[in-house]
């Protein structure tokens, strides 16, 4: 099981290109079964979750390719409606094959999906926006189905503004005959990428201004032809990594207005950022790193994917502050193994209370999710001495050729696998 090596102790320097959106190429990539025409999407970051997605669509029934960062989704032949559990349980995302499948063919078959053990993630919200069209739900040997003879357009109001249902529903909802109103929907960025991804397609969908989203349905919908927006949780944790160990980055090709938040904290906690059109430069001004409290929230507030990341800068500040988690409730998983690298944490219920260390110290530690193995990661950068970050395939999932463009900042960072 592959491994990171991390000499740590060097200040991060240099240029880094940000990759296309994960949370935004995984949906866009499901998308693609709402149609039997071509669909080219560009800009797809070479990552686990992006694998495991072409693998159920080509499990479902599309020809698919992969090549330098561009996927090409063509028929093959009649699409299944039923996904297998060995490709579901790798990723919580798939279970947005439902609202294609559901559109087209008015049946899905889905296996309670899995991924990161970050917290309970219910598809609920999912599921009683689905009732809502006029499907029947039912749990039959531990997989999900979704039935409907007819599916009818309606007015949803989210319980909470979750990410994948209002995109599942969105989806389902562009081939459904008549006006589909959802209200307190997610307003990330990778929303509105998918939105312009499915206009291209000939998708009739607009934001109001009351932010709700209003889709009148298709008879049908063309191909696609996209280029994801930039990863803003990997410029997110680049910058952090930069600021972390008192460096000076520039990250191109990224979405400053993606980050403001993060960048406007950055600024409060003593750094220097600046901003051009689709670039970022961050850079310590101080010695010390002034402490920092933050909450998380749907997007425009803190992103939870950058919480633990945040984290481990906070570790280093120069008094106390409080990481608060307001999203997820089991997304605090990093920290025991911060505490094993001299970090001094309490966790109280949501919120971690950290009282900063002058630095962190080399050890050996294991990710437990894709984003509290980023904040690990950025913990052996700064230790010095050797550390070892196990279970990276937590990571490999979220981050392309993460030790590449480490290295090329002067990170001295690599992939051993002691089985190899």
């Amino acid at each position: 099981m592959d491994k990171f090596i991390i000499k740590g102790g060097r200040k991060l320097k240099g240029v880094v290109e940000i990759s296309g959106s994960k949370n935004a190429s995984l949906p866009i990539l499901m998308a693609t079964l709402l149609t039997d025409e071509p669909c080219v999407v560009s800009r797809v970051p070479d990552l686990r979750d992006i694998r495991t997605t072409i693998e159920i669509l080509k499990e479902l029934g599309k020809n698919v390719n992969y090549n330098n960062g561009v996927v090409t989704v063509r028929a093959k032949r009649k699409l299944k409606t039923a996904v297998s559990h060995d490709l579901v349980k790798q990723m919580r995302a798939s279970f947005w094959v439902a609202g294609p499948l559901l559109a087209r063919f008015k049946k899905a078959v889905i296996p309670l999906p899995g991924g990161c053990a970050i917290g309970v993630r219910p598809v609920d919200i999912h599921i009683k926006g689905f009732e809502k069209f006029g499907v029947k739900i039912s749990m039959e040997k531990g997989n999900i189905v979704v039935k409907a003879k007819n599916l009818k357009p309606a007015k949803i109001i989210l319980s909470f503004p979750s990410v994948g249902a209002t995109l599942n529903l969105m989806m389902c909802a562009s081939l459904i005959n008549g006006t589909t109103v959802l209200e307190n929907v997610a307003r990330e960025p990778e929303v509105e990428d998918v939105i312009k991804a499915l206009r291209s397609m000939g998708a009739d969908i607009i934001i109001d201004e009351k932010g709700r989203i209003i889709i009148k349905g298709r008879a049908k919908l063309g191909g696609m032809n996209h280029t994801v927006i930039a990863d803003r949780i990997e410029t997110g944790t680049y910058i952090l990594a930069a600021a972390a160990t008192r460096g000076d980055v520039l990250l191109n090709n990224c979405a400053p207005e993606h980050n403001e938040i993060l960048l406007d904290y950055l600024r409060d906690a003593g750094f220097n950022v600046e901003i051009d059109e689709s670039s970022v430069r961050i850079c310590c001004r101080s010695k010390k790193i002034n402490p920092v409290n933050i909450k998380t929230a749907p997007f425009p507030g803190f992103a939870t994917d950058l919480q633990a990341p945040w984290m481990s800068l906070m570790c280093l500040c120069a008094g106390s502050a409080d990481v608060s988690e307001d999203i997820f409730e089991n997304r605090f998983m990093h920290a025991p193994e911060l505490i094993r690298m001299g970090a001094n944490i309490v966790i109280d219920r949501n919120t971690a209370q950290i009282i900063g260390v002058k630095n962190f110290g080399p050890a050996v530690v294991m990710a437990s999710d894709l984003r509290g193995g980023a904040a690990l990661v950025i913990a052996g950068l700064c230790a010095k001495g050797k550390s070892e970050v196990e279970r990276i395939y937590h990571i490999d999932r979220g981050y392309e050729n993460m030790e590449k463009k480490l290295s090329a900042l002067g990170a001295s960072i690599k992939r051993f696998n002691p089985a190899a």
